[in-house]
């Protein structure tokens, strides 16, 4: 990462202006927008977001992944066995319409061709009836074997192959399941892990403790995929790896393997008890064991290996949770990794609020009474009595956070809970007094040591994890990021308690040596990095941090030179694979909100870049009030997992445009609010 510039703040000026005037000579639009035409945009995007809400006052749009999480719903129910051939012939209809020009399924709109998912996703097509002699599966099968085949997939595809028999279980790395009995000072424990591989991984470790195979009753296989038969390969796991330590680990795996069959039966008892038990406190419900699909679906297998009735009030709660994801769209049917109701609603009650202020706020009265209605139901759902996992390395702090979806308690979420606080805040009701305050002290007990935050866990930073055969995913960890640390200042400083400054101050430390050699700052969880600068801006400017910072001069520059030609933004999942930073071959909505939220928080209102961003932003609307965007706008895990948030094509336009249109009459000019 960069280290602060030693440009001078005046020299970092004169550099800003130069460069701002050539981007604006080589993009020239028409930057003006009419008052009237502004204000029909936001009165328009506010009442069509305000339609969406629900009866008891949640907002929650669809999340939607890849082909990989429909697919492996398919295989599910061929694994038990509890096939619903209607249901699966609308999953159908969606992976057959995702697929790719290249014959297989990339991970997000446009991309690449991936191998493991279009190993998955060709595996549900055959299991659902496909013929393997239809063209689009001709094209997915002669893609597959180009790439290496499905010997060449990454591990989580191999274990569910194993789990049908098409691969012997030592295509995937050695994971026994006595680690569940590990303590957290050991390396390998899951308790130095992240919250989402904590909870994939217990039930899974019982998976291939038992190993069971799938009653598949209709008998698909897929060996056409392999370019050498299963029997014959000799190097399941290879590089190429992230340092020395993978040969090290890969060596050890060949030695573990064979070893596990002299584990003492007694022990793998013990541990597998260990990872029921662990789970079975974790179930949740019916919002399921993490609140994500890979552990609720592996809990559903889990409970059928270990001989648990369907009809055990267990495995019905697993199996529920499981079919709550699921998203019919007339013909089509996807499965959702999560949901994400208290991220939807937080996001949502701030474009709202922002819409409804000042002295020409628009449905005011309207607006407060919706907005009441949402912070009571996000008041009922902050967790206060559950000591989460997080607890483990900070044992003295209270609970006071929110999670993502509607129940997860072991899993508050940092980011969430710092957006609702902020919301919560800016309402300004007493009835939000204790909520946050409780959600202060959980977020200052929730800083890493190195002044950063992480999304669930402290210092969930033992890098050396990520270098074990079974992370080839390189995303077995929860280290402090710049976009939730910047979260978490935004919500200390708009509280505006002076105890906090300390806090405060080590967080802005952490994201000054974070900032990248462009200005930019890495988005861990939003494409990209205009989604990490837009954080870091907003958190800077509530934290007080002058304008004209050279970290800030060199952010806003660097926003400017990513402006496109029609006065917008876009960056495509690509950077977060060696892609250019900030770029994409169209601009989107989301993003172009995020840049201007920016500049405006970098005290850049009337900056011509902002003018034509929010021009991008009127003259794109649609007459229904709401805006058009197909490409994945989040991560989950960078290179291997992407997200598309349905709902940020309206949250983000209308807080930009709104928070535009107040700073118009504003005396000061400075956005007043951490978000």
């Amino acid at each position: 990462m960069a280290k602060k510039p030693e440009t001078t703040t005046s020299t970092a000026r004169k550099t800003t202006t130069r460069r701002t005037t050539a981007a604006t000579r080589t993009v020239k639009l028409d930057a003006s927008l009419p008052a009237a035409e502004l204000d029909t945009a936001v009165t328009r995007a506010q009442a069509a977001l305000g339609q969406r809400q629900d009866e008891d006052g949640h907002w929650v749009f669809d999340l939607e992944a890849d082909a990989t999480i429909p697919a492996e719903y398919v295989l599910l129910e061929h694994f038990l066995d509890r096939i619903n051939p209607e249901l699966e012939g609308r999953i159908g209809v969606y992976l057959r319409r995702i697929q790719g020009a290249h014959g297989g399924w990339p991970l997000y709109e446009n991309g690449k061709f991936d191998l493991s998912a279009s190993v998955k996703a060709y595996f549900a097509l055959k299991a659902l009836g496909d013929d393997i002699n239809a063209p689009h599966m001709v094209r997915a099968r002669q893609a597959i074997l180009d790439h290496g085949g499905a010997e060449r997939t990454n591990v989580f595809t191999r274990l569910q192959l194993a789990l049908f028999g098409d691969v012997p279980w030592h295509a995937a790395p050695a994971m026994p399941v006595e680690l569940m009995l590990m303590p957290k000072k050991a390396l390998f424990s899951v308790w130095n892990m992240s919250y989402w591989s904590r909870t994939v991984i217990a039930p899974l470790l019982v998976l291939g403790a038992l190993r069971p195979c799938a009653l598949n009753p209709r008998g698909v296989h897929v060996p056409e995929l392999f370019v050498t038969p299963p029997d014959k390969v000799r190097d399941w796991i290879r590089g190429p790896y992230r340092s020395p330590w993978g040969y090290v680990f890969q060596y050890l795996d060949k030695i573990l393997h064979p070893a596990e069959r002299f584990f003492p039966k007694k022990t793998r008892r013990r541990a597998i008890r260990a990872a029921v038990d662990f789970v079975e406190a974790r179930l949740n419900g019916v919002d399921g064991l993490g609140a994500i699909y890979p552990a609720m679906a592996n809990t559903v297998m889990m409970f059928r290996a270990l001989g648990v009735p369907d009809t055990d009030p267990r495995a019905v709660a697993a199996w529920e949770a499981v079919q709550r994801l699921l998203v019919n769209q007339g013909n089509e049917t996807y499965c959702q990794p999560c949901v994400s109701p208290i991220w939807d609603t937080g996001l949502a009650g701030h474009a709202m609020i922002e819409a409804a202020s000042g002295p020409d706020g628009i449905a005011t009265e309207e607006t407060k009474q919706k907005l009441d209605k949402a912070a009571r139901w996000l008041r009922e759902r902050q967790i206060l009595n559950v000591k989460g996992d997080w607890a483990l390395n900070c044992p003295d702090v209270k609970p006071g956070g929110w999670a993502f979806q509607y129940n997860n308690d072991y899993y508050p979420d940092v980011d969430d809970t710092a957006v609702v606080g902020m919301l919560l805040h800016r309402q300004n009701d007493p009835a939000n007094d204790e909520a946050l305050e409780r959600a202060r002290h959980w977020i200052i007990g929730m800083q890493s040591s190195n002044g950063g935050w992480g999304a669930f866990d402290i210092d969930n930073d033992l890098d050396v994890l990520n270098h074990i055969p079974f992370a080839d995913h390189g995303a077995l960890l929860d280290p402090p990021t710049a976009d939730v640390t910047a979260r978490c200042i935004s919500f200390l400083a708009q509280l505006g308690h002076g105890v906090d400054r300390p806090c405060i101050e080590r967080g802005i430390a952490y994201l000054r040596a974070e900032q990248e050699k462009d200005g930019s700052w890495f988005g861990r969880w939003g494409t990209n990095y205009i989604y990490g600068t837009w954080s870091v801006l907003c958190a800077l400017n509530a934290a007080d941090v002058p304008h004209d910072d050279p970290m800030i001069i060199r952010a806003t520059d660097w926003l400017r030179r990513k402006q496109r030609a029609d006065g917008g933004w876009g960056e495509g999942c690509e950077s977060y694979e060696g892609g250019p930073h900030g770029e994409y071959r169209q601009s989107l909505p989301s993003q172009t909100a995020w840049a201007v939220l920016g500049m405006m928080a970098a005290g850049l209102k009337n900056d011509e870049a902002v003018s034509r961003g929010v021009a991008y932003l009127a003259r794109t609307q649609g007459k229904d009030g709401e805006w058009a965007e197909e490409p994945y706008n989040a991560v989950g895990f960078p290179k291997v997992f992407y997200l598309r948030y349905h709902g940020y094509r309206q949250f983000f336009p209308l807080l930009a445009l709104s928070r535009y249109r107040n700073l118009q009459t504003s005396n000061s000019g400075r956005v007043g609010y951490g978000f």
